[in-house]
């Protein structure tokens, strides 16, 4: 018998935990004023939320839908492993239609996490395993968004690129959110220049000669953890001369 939405909310309304919530709540800036205004969450861990949700994967797009529309965080979360456990099995035909169905849902991936944990895996393969010759234009579109989220994704999406060898994608959406205002924003820049680090420092290192000096602090910082104590010093006296 097929596991149905309404049975996926019982088992999470089973679960919640008011204390953990309130926690978490917390955690995600969820105050007035704050990056995650007005969510709201279960107190369900990630842990315990994955596993439920792999009883679930079923779930069509309608349900889907109703998901990522929930006020309820761990409700879109929900949503999201899904749709990434889809994609990983579907056909280009099928791909298509999630990366079409995840677009038209991207302001409803409106935390940090959710980006995180989804983007990769699903905008950055499409565009590095089928659409790779227009990967700039769209990444670039959606860093010129006035979304903050959308700009995340614009930038942690280019790890699929990355992990295959390819820092261009990277390179060029790091530059175009360089004079972003959000601290969020430079930390994923920073994270995402850190993978490149990982992968070929030297280009890492020819990006940071040309740019330490204006890049944000929080970013610079990220993008340099695994430097050597000389070398992280090298490049943020670079930064504390402008």
């Amino acid at each position: 018998m097929m596991a149905t939405l309404k049975q996926l909310k019982k088992t999470f309304q089973a679960r919640a935990d008011k204390t953990r919530a309130l926690s978490t709540s917390a955690y995600f800036k969820t105050g007035k004023g704050e990056y995650g205004e007005g969510d709201i969450f279960l107190g369900i861990s990630v842990p315990e939320r994955q596993k439920i949700v792999r009883g679930f994967l079923d779930l069509g797009y309608a349900d889907l839908d109703t998901l990522l529309k929930s006020r309820f965080h761990e409700y879109r979360s929900s949503a999201l492993q899904i749709l990434e456990t889809k994609f990983e099995k579907a056909d280009k035909v099928e791909q298509k239609k999630i990366v079409t169905f995840y677009l038209a849902h991207a302001d409803r991936i409106n935390n940090w996490d959710l980006v995180d944990m989804s983007v990769r895996e699903i905008l950055g393969a499409w565009y590095y395993k089928v659409e790779k010759e227009k990967v700039l234009k769209f990444f670039l579109k959606l860093a010129r968004s006035k979304n903050i989220w959308e700009r995340r994704m614009a930038i942690v999406a280019t790890h699929a690129f990355i992990v295959k060898g390819d820092m261009v994608p990277t390179f060029a959406v790091t530059e175009a959110l360089m004079k972003d205002k959000h601290d969020l924003v430079h930390k994923a820049c920073g994270w995402m220049l850190r993978e490149v680090g990982k992968k070929d420092q030297k280009k890492l290192k020819t990006f940071l000669e040309k740019h330490a000096a204006v890049m944000p602090r929080t970013m610079l910082r990220y993008s340099i953890e695994h430097f050597t104590p000389a070398e992280r010093q090298y490049y943020m006296r670079k930064k504390s001369v402008v």
